[in-house]
């Protein structure tokens, strides 16, 4: 985008204007200017310039009932003129620049050096012969043909830095195209209504043009700047472009100025567009910030966003920008934690903290990393100390400057092997893994009619403990019918036959549902013969016209006499009205006004009913009681959802004050009140108890009557007869959670959600009540992870708050898109245990790569430290480590992360926020794991000669070439890295770690793809990978002490778990980490983890010590026997009563000042979350 700014999109428009100035009566240029105004001075110059917006429409050669006549020719020629309705996206990073960032890595930089220090080092040859003096140096440098071959080594560092390279590059490359591919289909998938040659088509938001007469609803996100037409009610929520959150009032002579990007919150109408794609409002913001980014870009480089992806679409707000930039985010290894903070203070998130997965991991990659510093810090320190007190102390050799080049290659080796253990200790893989996960489930996600907005959203999904979802649509078909009906006095318990209706209700009832309804809400013939007809618009309004067709009526003719623009006046649905009223004029002059909406709203403003003959007759509050116990309960409570039809005269002089809306709502002729039916889709109850096995409660928060809702709720399984839960109406469920004062109190929320399973007749602000309410709640130990499910557009602030948000692709409107994490393309609820099943994928997988690496990283750092130190080399090689590191990092992170999920991921508990990451049957794996890999390859090194009767590999000098025993080191280790991933598998202690390994290809290519491999590079690898080819009997030694793995695996599995204490778990999210949202202010900027784990580098030597003592009293605690629970439950209430937390200049310690006040509850909490204590 930024590389078309303005002043070239007006260069090239001028030309085309000059040839078509004659074509349109207006140009681009004061279109565009006409855009910038705003209210009366819009109207003003309308009808200066154009005369009304009739003339302008003439202008633009469109009519405002007909539209455009839509001929290929006349779009073309309107693309040509004011452009195409599309904003170029801002160019994605080449893959140049992805293979500059991959570079920026600290442990490639740290090897580059080493490498080309070595290559610098190999080629100079010292002057004089004078090195047989410079001590042991060169044993076997005298060899000519080895001192050539120094520099192969550095050589192959180089290479292996650059394929690591290479590999990340491309993955970054082709994360950022499938992205970019989900954000098109986001798109495409976007239509907008329009009027051609009098047809309404819908057409995707991309091919609108100037002069397009397009239709605007409730929810719609506007696609293009247009000037509205006709229409009622219409507000607009324009936050997106002005930062005002009041909605604005728009009517055709005080302010017709529709913009793009804006939300329509209430009410419907018609607009002639003006302004597309960079020429719109929201186009030429995104213009600035093109070109803003550009110049900001040369200035500082290093804190750009990720990905910057300015939405390629005409249509996201701004707010959205941020998170898209962020999704894509890929988890930094420790190292880049710093830089990537710049990132996220720009992208302000609407979702406060990193995934939880991200912050566990990001967390456990510090603490790796940091060991491995040390590590390979005291591994080069010591292997300088041993040579140089060998050499000039034992030896009593003098430095000579002609040895100085020998000295120094001695110590560029030291400092490869150091960077060596660095570089294998560091998890470069983790991110990767991460990433491939994600993207792998979010690919697969599709398939299941999940489309995945938020990367983490998936992952966040496989925690989640509770379920909000929306009752119509979402746990019922969407497909609304009439089956009872209460009409002139009679209970139809089946749809009446017309003659016994009389004539006069009959009329008013076709008159009152075919004009107060949507007129674009339609009953379609069925697509294929026999199926259902297709209901088009709105759902209920849909039932309400079938009955129409049922009655043997037709509502068509009763539109065309009284098309939309003659309506007088409309009272659009809203969900404070819970109704929907249309005035019109009759032919004698006075006003008729139709009314619709919730039977108990609209009857209690009935004073009249017709009776059986089709008169009015008095209906008294005692009727309406009566009428409610005898008609509207008994359908509620056959899950029915029950709708009156009412209407009232009014006369023509002194016309009505139709501001007034309470007066104008009242005194209604009540003509009916029927009974819709919504079935429940098959395949939800099934659904459900899929989830309540899963531990996810399911709770049903719908806008209908009690008892429609509970006798839904039982039908799909969310509630069974007999069980203790509670069914609150919003009015009812304010009146609990609010004290005197009129104040939402958590503690009375607290007393509430755990019993609720049906929350009916509620408004927005109740759905996002209750779910605030139970992600705040402290009564549980485990915070919980709520997931929302909305279609409209007052559902947009329960999404945004939810920690993961459904909306629905078919039902739902754009906001409520835009609030979201996850679409479901089929709006059915059976997706979204999917989307559970696939979250708690994500997490095992992550889970199998760690089991698998950190065994391989022990393993290797400690076989290059102690080898180091007690031989004076690394029996790994450093371009030996790197094939690992690539086995270790790249494939296994490829091979374990790509694992389908199977229907057994849903009979556990979800984990917890702070479940670590890696549980005591891991480390247990883990640990046992090293333990028999060390013995091995310990026995291999210091007795494997004598077992081989080979040379011994050890003390080899300088130049020497690779010995057959170093290479059986090397071969074995490999052999049981690839046995050990298919231990990996598991991470449950499940005995069959084969179990369903052919149903994922890409596990079983990678592992034989890393044999043959490995086969090659030990016969064929030479000098650079400092192997000699072994003989078949060796390999088969090696191939069987990677066998070993397998049934070592077994033997780990049948130790129980449960006797070993001392395991610590690793990796969890502590409670003090999570800062409360009470204190963060609702859009502080997100504390990144890395961040604060780094700041927080000196507390952990505090933290050591206080550990032991906390231990200590643990376990006192537990002999004195007080009971752990309680002592939790009293440090819990303690901390809610002493609230004084106060913030200390950082957000990350949160000083808990006299919370932990007794010695038990101290010690309790100090076991429950082994980071509360002592934080200075």
């Amino acid at each position: 985008m930024g590389d078309m700014t303005n002043s070239d999109f007006y260069s090239k428009n001028q030309r085309n204007e000059a040839n078509h100035a004659g074509e349109f009566g207006c140009t681009l240029q004061e279109l565009r200017s006409l855009m910038e105004l705003r209210g009366t001075e819009a109207v003003v110059k309308i009808k200066e310039t154009y005369g009304e917006t009739e003339g302008l429409c003439r202008h633009l050669k469109t009519s405002p009932t007909e539209g455009l006549a839509g001929t290929a020719a006349d779009l073309e020629k309107r693309k040509l003129i004011f452009g195409k309705n599309f904003i170029p996206p801002k160019k994605p990073k080449t893959f140049l620049q992805l293979v500059w960032e991959a570079l920026q890595d600290v442990t490639l930089i740290i090897l580059e050096i080493a490498a080309i220090i070595s290559l610098g080092l190999s080629f100079y040859q010292p002057p004089g012969e004078g090195n047989e003096g410079c001590g042991t140096a060169t044993g076997g440098a005298e060899d000519e043909g080895e001192a050539e071959a120094g520099w192969i080594e550095g050589a192959a560092i180089l290479l292996s830095v650059i394929c690591v390279v290479l590999v990340t590059a491309f993955n970054d490359w082709s994360k950022e195209k499938q992205f970019r591919g989900l954000q098109s289909r986001i798109e495409q998938e976007q239509k907008f209504t329009v009027v051609r040659g009098g047809q309404v088509i819908q057409i995707p938001v991309a091919e609108i043009v100037v002069g397009d007469i397009a239709q605007v609803k409730y929810g719609d996100l506007l696609p293009a700047d247009g000037i509205f037409i006709q229409g009622n009610d219409l507000k607009i929520d324009e936050s997106s472009l002005t930062g005002e959150s009041d909605q604005v009032r728009k009517s055709v002579d005080k302010d017709p100025m529709l913009l793009s990007g804006t939300h329509v919150m209430e009410g419907s109408g018609r607009m002639l567009v003006t302004a597309v794609g960079v020429n719109s409002q929201t186009g030429i913001i995104f213009t600035l910030l093109g070109a803003g980014g550009e110049e900001e870009e040369k200035k500082d480089k290093k804190g750009k966003m990720q990905d910057g992806n300015m939405e390629n679409s005409q249509n996201k707000a701004k707010q959205q920008d941020g998170a898209a930039a962020m999704e894509m985010q890929p988890l930094k290894s420790a190292e880049g934690g710093e830089g990537d903070d710049k990132d996220k203070k720009k992208s302000n998130m609407h979702k406060k903290e990193k995934s939880v997965l991200q912050g566990k991991l990001t967390k456990l990659a510090v603490q790796i990393g940091k060991a491995g510093l040390v590590m390979s810090a005291i591994t080069v320190i010591i292997l300088v100390l041993y040579f140089a007190i060998d050499t000039f102390v034992v030896n009593k050799k003098q430095w000579l400057p002609e040895c100085t080049p020998v000295y120094v290659q001695y110590f560029v080796k030291f400092f490869i092997i150091g960077v060596t253990v660095l570089v294998v200790a560091v998890p470069e893989g983790l991110p990767l893994a991460v990433t491939i996960s994600l993207a792998y489930s979010v690919k697969k996600m599709m398939k299941d009619n999940n489309l995945v907005r938020h990367l983490d959203a998936c992952e966040t999904m496989g925690n989640a403990t509770a379920i909000c979802s929306d009752k119509t649509g979402t746990l019922t078909t969407n497909r609304m019918t009439v089956v009872q009906a209460y009409v002139g006095d009679v209970h139809y318990k089946e749809i009446p036959d017309p003659d016994s209706v009389p004539a006069k209700t009959l009329d008013l009832l076709v008159n009152a549902i075919a004009i107060n309804s949507a007129y674009t809400t339609k009953i379609l013939p069925p697509e294929k013969e026999g199926g259902l007809p297709r209901q088009v618009g709105n759902k209920t309004e849909c039932g309400l016209l079938g009955f129409v067709l049922d009655l043997k009526q037709d509502y068509e003719p009763v539109r065309n006499l009284i098309p939309e623009e003659k309506l007088y006046k409309v009272y659009t649905f809203n969900s404070v009205r819970k109704s929907m009223s249309t005035v019109i004029k009759m032919p004698d002059g006075s006003f008729r006004m139709y009314s619709k909406g919730a039977s108990e709203i609209v009857l209690k403003k009935c004073s009249r009913i017709l009776n059986a003959a089709g008169e009015p007759r008095i209906f008294r509050p005692r009727d309406r009681d009566e009428m409610v116990k005898k008609v509207i309960e008994p359908m509620a409570c056959d899950g029915l959802r029950t709708i009156c039809v009412a209407f009232r005269d009014f006369n023509s002089s002194p016309e009505p004050d139709w501001d007034n809306e309470n007066d104008i709502l009242s005194d209604l002729t009540c003509i009916c009140v029927v009974g819709i039916e919504d079935p429940v889709r098959p395949e939800v109850p099934e659904a459900i108890r899929k989830c309540q096995r899963a531990g996810i409660t399911v709770r049903m928060v719908t806008g209908d009557n009690i008892n429609t809702a509970r006798a839904i709720a039982i039908k799909c399984g969310i509630i069974h007869p007999g069980e203790d839960f509670l069914c609150l109406e919003g009015k009812e469920f304010n009146r609990r959670i609010r004290n005197e004062k009129g104040e939402i109190e958590q503690e009375r929320i607290d007393k509430i959600w755990p019993k609720l399973r049906v929350l009916a007749r509620s408004s927005p602000t109740d759905k996002h009540t209750l779910v605030k309410g139970i992600i705040d709640s402290t009564q549980v130990e485990q915070r919980q992870v709520v997931a929302v499910t909305g279609d409209g557009t007052n559902d947009g602030p329960a999404l945004k708050k939810a920690d993961v948000g459904f909306a629905m692709g078919i039902a739902g409107t754009d906001v409520a898109k835009e609030a979201s994490d996850i679409i479901l393309t089929d709006d059915n609820f059976s997706s979204i245990v999917k989307a559970v099943m696939w979250g708690r994928n994500v997490y095992d997988s992550i889970s199998k790569f760690l089991q698998f690496q950190l065994t391989v990283n022990i393993v290797a750092v400690i076989v290059a430290f102690t080898g180091a130190c007690i031989t004076q080399d690394s029996p790994l090689k450093a371009v030996q480590m790197l094939w690992v590191n690539l086995i270790m990092d790249t494939f296994a992170s490829l091979a374990l992360a790509t694992e389908p999920p199977t229907e057994a991921l849903l009979l556990r508990k979800p984990y917890g926020r702070n479940k670590p990451l890696i549980s005591r049957t891991m480390m247990k794996n883990i640990l046992g794991h090293a333990v028999y890999q060390l013995t091995l390859i310990f026995t291999l090194l210091f007795v494997g000669e004598k077992m081989f009767k080979i040379d011994s590999g050890r003390n080899a000098p300088l130049h020497s070439p690779p010995s057959e025993h170093y290479t059986i080191i090397f071969n074995t280790f490999v052999m049981m890295q690839l046995f050990n991933e298919i231990n990996a598998r598991k991470i449950h202690g499940e005995r069959n770690v084969f179990d369903g390994i052919f149903r994922n290809p890409i596990f079983c290519t990678i592992v034989l793809g890393t044999f043959a491999i490995q086969i090659v590079i030990v016969q064929f690898g030479g000098k650079p990978f400092s192997c000699s080819p072994l003989q078949l009997d060796q390999w088969m030694w090696c191939v069987f002490i990677g066998l070993g793995e397998l049934v070592w695996g077994q033997v780990i599995a049948t130790i129980p778990t449960s006797r070993l204490k001392f395991l610590k778990e690793a990796g969890r999210l502590t409670e003090k980490e999570e800062v409360p949202e009470e204190e963060l202010n609702e859009d502080v900027e997100e504390i990144d983890h890395a961040e604060r784990e780094l700041r927080r580098g000196q507390i952990l030597w505090f933290r050591g010590l206080n550990r032991i003592q906390t231990q200590i009293e643990v376990v006192n605690t537990f002999k004195s026997g007080t009971s752990f629970q309680g002592a939790l439950r009293r440090q819990s209430s303690v901390t809610s009563q002493t609230q004084d937390v106060t913030n200390i200049s950082s957000p990350s310690h949160v000083s808990l000042s006299n919370a932990l006040s007794s010695p038990t509850s101290t010690s309790a909490a100090a076991a429950g979350h082994p980071r509360r204590e002592g934080i200075p």
